[in-house]
């Protein structure tokens, strides 16, 4: 039977044998460095603003946006486009300003009814359009004239191992690592 001298003693030279081991793996892996990677998939914010077009009932639509006449970032099927739509500019306690964005859909109740800016895309292009339950030919311009829009495409590698808080596009841009200054405004006609 062993006593706790015996019991201590290889227990530190067990330590140590694992400690010298663990030691001689990491500087065995050094090495020259390997070749440059490919780039990661590119993840970019574009804003547009829009007017839409209120004749067909109960739908309004905006001109379709499509992706080559907006960005020379290729968008795969595999990525996601998120749209964010500009409610106004606020007033901060600090006498500064910013704007505030909403992620869409997003709903408005009016005395005639329902609004609800929604957008379908593919890889190829994005259509933003106002759907309604009424007939929206009457429609407030202020719903439908000069609405700026901020499209934002994640690349779907990102999109699938990040958790973003999709709901705040100030969360969403500095977790792509995008800076305002980046952001690229475009007109649609």
């Amino acid at each position: 039977m062993m006593n706790t001298n015996q019991t201590s003693g290889l227990m530190k030279r067990f330590n140590t044998s694992i400690g010298i081991l663990l030691l001689g793996f990491t500087f065995s892996c050094e090495g020259p460095a390997g070749p440059q990677g490919l780039p990661g998939p590119e993840a970019q914010v574009i804003e547009v603003e829009v007017n839409f077009d209120c004749t067909n009932g109960t739908i309004c639509n905006a001109p379709i946006i499509t992706y080559s006449d907006i960005t020379d970032v290729e968008v795969f099927e595999s990525d996601a486009v998120l749209v964010y739509r500009l409610d106004g500019v606020i007033d901060l306690n600090d006498g500064s300003t910013a704007d505030a964005w909403s992620l869409i859909p997003q709903n408005f109740f009016l005395d005639e009814g329902t609004i609800q800016y929604v957008f379908a895309h593919t890889f190829v292009d994005i259509e933003l359009f106002i759907d309604g339950d009424f007939d929206l030919s009457n429609l407030d311009a202020g719903f439908k004239n000069n609405q700026i829009f901020r499209i934002v495409f994640v690349p779907g590698a990102f999109a699938n191992t990040n958790r973003i808080d999709i709901s705040n596009l100030s969360h969403v841009m500095t977790t792509l690592g995008i800076e305002e200054k980046q952001v690229k405004q475009r007109s649609i006609d």
